[in-house]
């Protein structure tokens, strides 16, 4: 299954106010594709919704397809944004992964997206 197809949302509210939602996952696993062996990191998720909402649950099983997934760092983080924004299309979203160490040097990937004339990045 594809992990996109886990996703769920729900109507925003408040589509015409700009508020920041923030969503942290402290235990995110993948698999180094190169090892075979399992990568871990905090996933931070940052957006000013349109439309719609992520609903939470979803999200959780989303981030679960990723356990037995050989990927690189950079590859999900961007892989994780634009599936995002494909359900979401939000006003604006960053995806921050911060990974533990591996060889004594961690790494952090960040990608932005913002609608066209709005929202810069922070």
């Amino acid at each position: 299954m594809n992990p996109i197809d886990k996703l769920e949302t729900f109507d925003n509210k408040y589509p015409s106010r700009d508020y920041t939602i923030t969503i942290v996952n402290p235990e995110f696993t993948s698999v180094c594709p190169k090892t075979g062996l399992p990568d871990f990191g905090t996933i931070t998720i940052n957006y000013i919704p349109a439309k719609k909402c992520i609903e939470l649950k979803s999200l959780k099983y989303y981030f679960l397809e990723y356990r037995s997934m050989g990927i690189f760092y950079e590859t999900v983080v961007n892989k994780i944004l634009d599936d995002l924004v494909s359900v979401l299309h939000p006003k604006w979203m960053e995806v921050v992964g911060a990974f533990t160490a591996r060889g004594g040097i961690t790494t952090t990937v960040k990608t932005v997206h913002s609608k066209k004339g709005k929202h810069k990045s922070r």
